[in-house]
């Protein structure tokens, strides 16, 4: 049974990073969307950045980025991966993967099986899909926003190796999910955190150990 794998997102001070390195998180994500309440500066975004290099895959979430933004968020965080959580096409998700020379997953919204059918245009130009629950109509956030989507609504679908499952995820229901997906990458924010922004260092680690006990 191949192990696993765990990002925990919107990490934004040095003892919840390190919390998370600790308990052998894969990837940890650092979100530069002002309208987040895990937003970071992209200065504070490289300090974060540096401490985690070497010991996870560093991934930088950013939300229809423009390519100023992305030169200078390439720029400051160095990150082993771009993750898109916007309303980018696959023609938008090509191009950026092609100038910024860095792999890119792409974060898709999913409330209904339609929904799905985005999912091989994406999965040709991206490094790694994401599946989210869809926002509510009017969120200020395109994810993070702690809800669950029918995750049945996966069942036969084609996914391609290394598809991340993410949404209302928690140490209580994690398991759960990748059962009834067959995935193995889950993606946390809201899930280990006391309020929106604000993680917590045993919320992590009970996450990860969660998701490693999968049956």
């Amino acid at each position: 049974m191949s192990s696993v794998c765990v990002k925990i997102c919107g990490l934004s001070t040095e003892e919840t990073l390190d919390a998370t390195l600790e308990a052998g998180a894969d990837l940890v994500g650092f979100v530069h969307f002002p309208k987040s309440p895990r937003h970071l500066p992209l200065e504070r975004g490289r300090e974060l950045a540096e401490r985690a290099r070497g010991r996870a895959q560093r991934v930088v979430l950013l939300v229809d980025p423009d390519d100023a933004l992305l030169s200078a968020a390439v720029e400051a965080l160095d990150p082993d991966l771009i993750q898109l959580h916007g309303r980018e096409t696959p023609q938008r998700v090509a191009a950026i993967r092609a100038e910024t020379g860095r792999p890119v997953m792409k974060a898709l919204g999913i409330a209904s099986a339609g929904d799905l059918r985005a999912l091989p245009a994406y999965a040709a130009v991206a490094d790694r899909l994401l599946l989210d629950a869809k926002a509510p109509p009017g969120a200020d956030l395109p994810g993070g926003n702690g809800l669950t989507f029918d995750w049945d609504l996966l069942k036969g679908a084609a996914l391609p190796a290394g598809t991340m499952l993410s949404g209302g995820l928690d140490a209580g229901n994690v398991a759960m999910a990748l059962a009834r997906t067959g995935l193995t990458a889950v993606d946390v924010s809201s899930g280990v955190e006391i309020r929106p922004g604000d993680k917590d260092v045993a919320k992590i680690a009970e996450f990860v150990a969660a998701a490693r006990r999968r049956a």
